[in-house]
């Protein structure tokens, strides 16, 4: 273990800054402590809504085309993230049903 010493004028510049630190992030919480979890959807409210399988739901997270949050291992997806790439989703609904697949 190190021990560090500092003067004391730096050390109230230091507390300052966390304590406004603090403030603006009581602020931040705050401010959005109104968006909830359950206005966001998991895997597989997602694979439900779309039709698709939780494979294809991954490589589209693996590819950039869903924004998604993970909490504690889990992934959460913003229900306008998802409603953004409903059109992406029949287009390949439509070129691998021509190639004779499903997704």
């Amino acid at each position: 273990m190190e021990i560090v010493n500092i003067d004391a004028k730096l050390f109230e510049k230091m507390l300052l800054k966390f304590e406004s630190f603090a403030e603006r992030m009581e602020t931040l919480c705050r401010v959005h402590s109104d968006k909830e979890i359950s206005d966001w959807l998991d895997n597989q409210d997602v694979c439900l809504l779309l039709s698709i399988s939780p494979r294809t739901l991954q490589t589209l997270r693996d590819n950039g085309s869903l924004g998604f949050s993970k909490i504690n291992r889990k992934v959460y997806y913003k229900p306008e993230d998802v409603e953004k790439i409903i059109p992406l989703v029949e287009n390949m609904r439509k070129s691998t049903i021509k190639k004779g697949k499903k997704i």
